[in-house]
């Protein structure tokens, strides 16, 4: 199994060193399911509403908070890794920098309750979901989005959560 890189910074919340862990696991285990056979780099920032309501407005031009935000830095001709368009590698490491995640813990902890779920479950669920946009997955329709939750699901199983629908 290859360990890609993943760089977790924090902007207005305290962070704990569990979500870490979990972070770098839901990107390790997404990458492994999706047979990701390159060193690739994920970057995530932890942030609050405010701080992910900044970015949703200045990428997205959309004035509200979010759950989380995925920025894709790769083209992809189909979803998944097999779709990769020509890889641009880091010229310096050789890694590829699949892209940038933002996510807001305000949102997760939120989410978690609506839910029913624990923080943690809901933090790995949102990471993989967003690892998965990196990779060229989206929910435009009702297909995409079901083969996406379909993804989400048994990725979270690999990670030795319980699933909830």
């Amino acid at each position: 199994m290859i360990f890609h890189k993943v760089y977790v910074q924090h902007s207005n919340i305290e962070m704990s060193y569990l979500w870490v862990d979990i972070i770098e696991q839901a990107v390790n285990d997404t990458l492994a399911v999706e047979a990701v056979d390159m060193h690739c780099v994920v970057n995530v920032l932890m942030t609050d509403d405010e701080g992910i309501s900044e970015y949703n407005q200045k990428y997205r031009d959309i004035d509200k908070a979010t759950d989380v935000l995925s920025f894709p830095m790769q083209t992809f001709q189909q979803e998944g890794w097999s779709g990769i368009c020509e890889p641009e590698l880091d010229e310096d490491t050789g890694d590829i920098p699949l892209g940038d995640i933002v996510i807001s813990i305000q949102s997760v902890e939120r989410q978690a309750k609506e839910y029913n779920n624990q923080i943690e479950y809901e933090l790995a669920y949102l990471i993989i979901h967003s690892t998965l946009h990196l990779l060229g997955y989206d929910h435009s329709n009702d297909i995409n989005e079901n083969a996406m939750h379909k993804k989400n699901k048994k990725i979270i199983q690999c990670m030795g959560f319980g699933v909830n629908d």
